[in-house]
């Protein structure tokens, strides 16, 4: 059985104000044309398929119009679980209609598929986070944990104050989950786990959004299912093993970049070929980087215009840090912008911040004012506007608790 793991896809995801569903559509569009080519039996999509739970009817059409045509009429399983980011109700509420498709949409553990037809193929059993199919003659058992919040667990926190007993309560319960779904395996069944959850060790990047309280929503490896052969983790950006295990346990990933912390390595997803009791062969495909992003770094403002003339032609996000003796103008940056659209941000860095980003700054030699005008400019590049600085001062004044100085 051929099974193709990728998860995080954040559909209706901004970048500093830009929607990058063109993106997500161009990059799940090769995904498609890549699982057709591999000839792939079940796809699991381990969560976060929204950005949030209530994405734009844009994002909600190209995932449907994605699993349908991966699932090519029930010609192969899809199964996608809910993240932390998505709405486990929203999810849930198609999943009658998309198992003639051959679809499984499971947004929380008590999303039980019913038994008999799954698209061409066969639900033999199911039950609370599991379910057992039948693909092309091979029997497989899917343990499937949907992100678990505390919420969801029925207040596993109840009663529990500090972090350190919060971490213990937590990863002891999916631990119970998953001890329950490992009673499912059996000797002659393919046997797959799928959930999005933190495990310990993990890798994180800028742009996942914490699911740990305080440290408390972390799994220790050793919670995960010991009879899995593989296990298909959503949360984390970054592909990875999970080091601490030593289970077949690993994260594939997001589709496209979504912060600078992900420039420094590749996209992809992970294509298992297994067969019960054995090892499964397991093969990482790179995708496309559709449009990078990158950091510029010049000198002036000069060096900053040819930097953006140069690449103009470049489909690129760019973020530009530019060492600068003052402040730029507005028109200045407008005119960057106006060579390349696509410039997330102008960092400016000042000789004179850098000679003293180490000494102490004594807040009581300034007032209120020229300190916001001075962060302002720190991290706009600009001076802030009259209008802009009265508004600032009208609040801060008439609240009553801070005085010029």
């Amino acid at each position: 059985m051929k099974i193709l793991h990728t998860s995080d896809w954040h559909l209706g995801k901004y970048l500093e104000g830009y929607s990058r569903l063109d993106e997500q559509e161009k990059i799940l569009k090769s995904l498609i044309n890549l699982i057709k080519e591999k000839q792939i039996d079940v796809v699991l999509i381990a969560g976060d398929i929204y950005d949030n739970s209530n994405p734009p009817a844009r994002a909600e059409k190209i995932f449907y119009d994605t699993v349908k045509e991966i699932s090519e009429e029930g010609k192969r399983i899809v199964i996608a679980i809910a993240g932390n980011h998505d709405s486990p109700e929203r999810l849930s509420a198609s999943k009658a209609l998309a198992y003639d498709h051959g679809i499984i949409l499971m947004g929380t553990l008590e999303d039980i598929p019913s038994t008999g037809k799954l698209g061409n193929h066969e639900i033999i059993d199911s039950g609370r986070g599991y379910i057992e199919v039948k693909v092309n003659e091979e029997k497989a058992v899917f343990g499937l944990l949907p992100y678990p919040s505390e919420q969801r667990l029925k207040e596993v926190f109840k009663d529990v104050n500090d972090t350190e007993s919060m971490q213990v309560s937590y990863s002891h319960r999916v631990g119970q989950i998953f001890a329950k779904i490992n009673d499912k395996y059996r000797d002659d069944t393919i046997n797959i786990a799928a959930s999005h959850i933190f495990v310990e060790g993990g890798e994180t990047s800028d742009s996942e959004r914490p699911i740990q309280i305080g440290g408390g929503l972390v799994v220790e490896a050793d919670k995960l299912p010991s009879k899995a052969q593989y296990i298909a983790l959503g949360h984390l950006h970054r592909p990875q093993r999970v080091k601490k295990s030593e289970k077949e346990a690993y994260y594939s990933g997001s589709l496209i970049q979504y912060s600078s912390s992900e420039i420094g390595y590749s996209k992809g997803l992970y294509m298992i070929d297994i067969v019960n009791g054995q090892k499964p062969v397991m093969e990482e495909i790179f995708l496309e980087n559709i449009k990078p992003i990158e950091i510029w770094k010049c000198n002036g403002f000069e060096e900053a215009i040819k930097l953006c003339n140069d690449n103009s032609n470049r489909d690129v996000w760019v973020y530009l840090k530019i060492r600068l003796k003052q402040v730029l103008m507005q028109s200045e940056i407008k005119k960057l912008k106006e060579i390349k659209p696509d410039l997330l941000s102008i960092i400016p860095i000042f000789d004179e911040v850098e000679e003293t980003q180490h000494e102490q700054i004594d807040f009581n030699e300034k007032n209120i004012s020229k300190l916001f005008e001075e962060f302002y400019i720190h991290e706009r590049g600009v001076k802030p506007g009259e209008e802009l600085l009265n508004l600032f001062n009208s609040i801060v004044y008439e609240a009553g608790d801070i005085n010029e100085a």
